[in-house]
């Protein structure tokens, strides 16, 4: 767990790092005043929705919300409920229908590298239900899964735009909900 602490804040500090401006001898020292955007233009609003219907049904509401840092540094927060069932067909003639419900949250932040491409980390804690070999029974558990990857937005304006990103579950393990890699598609957009 250690390991894990030190990978997200290496990587937290280094979108910080290149998020921020440099100065040289020849900069000037006091940059020029900037217009003081309102808080609420700040904000992006945005999240995931999916949807599977059929032997395996698969419901995922993950909506966020953002605060521009500045024009290319983003973070924010966002929660995850994701409902799943499947059926499977017995020896009997019968049907045996699992069902679960997973529910969580998450922090994140984002770094525009170019207009569209931006690099992306985010920890997240879902709460689900988990085999336990030695007691013989499902259990519930919180597991969390720093996520670090890459996106491309297309825009549909200055803050609207659908996104695709690709990330990487640093923690994968066998309660893990994902496995590598993951890939994402969502909508964000600024009021």
């Amino acid at each position: 767990m250690k390991i894990i602490s030190k990978i997200i804040a290496v990587t937290s500090a280094l979108i910080i790092l290149f998020s921020s401006n440099a100065y040289s001898q020849n900069d000037t020292i006091m940059p020029a005043p900037k217009d003081k955007v309102p808080f609420k233009d700040r904000l992006v609003y945005g999240g995931n929705l999916g949807l599977q219907f059929g032997t395996v049904t698969y419901i995922d509401i993950s909506p966020t919300i953002g605060y521009k840092i500045t024009e290319k540094f983003h973070a924010g927060i966002g929660a995850t409920y994701i409902y799943y069932s499947e059926k499977y067909p017995l020896s009997n003639g019968q049907t045996y229908t699992y069902k679960t419900d997973i529910y969580g949250g998450k922090v994140f932040t984002r770094y525009y590298v170019l207009e569209n491409l931006f690099l992306h980390h985010e920890t997240e804690v879902l709460n689900l239900e988990v085999y336990d070999p030695l007691n013989d029974k499902v259990e519930r558990k919180n597991i969390l899964s720093p996520l670090l990857g890459a996106g491309y937005i297309q825009r549909f304006g200055d803050s609207s735009g659908l996104y695709l990103m690709v990330l990487f579950n640093l923690n994968e393990t066998p309660d893990s909900p994902y496995t590598n890699p993951i890939i994402r598609m969502g909508l964000s957009f600024g009021l």
